[in-house]
């Protein structure tokens, strides 16, 4: 899939002027006191404080506290894995548009405005693509696997996509709701497979990525054969649905 502009979108689909009032930003959170704050911080001050936050959280750090102290709904859940966290954060969000981000500070909550525009304009998922700019800060092995995750779904689709495990996207509210998820680890992937598949409007829009804060929770190894099974698995369901 091309970085279209939004333009691209066809005339004819329903667009409505969105905003930061329609907006639910989402995420799962396990042991990240060393970012949190900030995360929120970020979206508070980029949303003038009118977005909705939810955090599905199973830390047994101070996380939860440092989110509710910034005005986040948070919902405890037993660590689970990414996919059974994220899935319960964006089906208890509220709101219209549904954005999805990693509490670790690596997203630009900068780049809302822009999603929020995107979705306004008639696109149902807007996909940050890390890996546009280079990624600088991921590290090298992990951008391979980013590279090597998309190369495959793109087979596999028959359709040309550039990041599939990004945690950044924004969603219109009826995509999740209409969809069974089923992955855990590779949920980012399949969050964006599914609607490609079938027939929704997905734009990928190039954002920056930085450093992480803390530490990462995920065994690069495991967790990239997990993605690679839920690629092969989701595309071919889809396909043969």
């Amino acid at each position: 899939m091309s970085h279209q502009r939004a333009t691209d979108v066809t005339a004819d689909r329903d667009s409505t002027a969105f905003t930061f009032d329609d907006l639910s930003v989402v995420m799962g959170t396990y042991n990240e006191e060393a970012a949190i704050g900030t995360v929120l911080e970020d979206i508070e001050r980029v949303t003038d404080g009118r977005a909705e936050v939810v955090c599905v959280d199973g830390s047994d750090d101070g996380t939860p506290k440092i989110a509710r102290e910034h005005g986040a709904t948070v919902i405890e859940q037993e660590p689970q894995g990414y996919g059974v966290a994220v899935r319960e954060a964006l089906l208890s969000a509220s709101r219209p548009v549904i954005v999805t981000t990693d509490c670790d500070d690596t997203y630009p909550m900068e780049a809302l405005p822009e999603f929020l525009d995107l979705i306004s304009q008639g696109y149902d998922v807007v996909s940050g693509d890390r890996l546009y700019y280079g990624a600088d800060a991921m590290p090298a092995f992990n951008r391979l696997g980013n590279a090597a995750f998309a190369a495959l779904a793109s087979a596999l689709m028959g359709e040309r996509v550039h990041d599939t495990t990004t945690g950044m996207r924004a969603y219109r509210r009826e995509v999740i709701e209409k969809i069974e998820w089923t992955e855990n680890t590779g949920l980012s992937a399949e969050l964006l497979i599914r609607p490609l598949m079938r027939g929704y409007e997905v734009r990928e829009e190039p954002i920056t990525y930085a450093e992480r804060a803390g530490e990462t929770k995920l065994d690069p190894i495991q967790g990239g054969a997990e993605i690679l099974k839920s690629i092969v698995a989701v595309s071919l369901a889809e396909r043969f649905r």
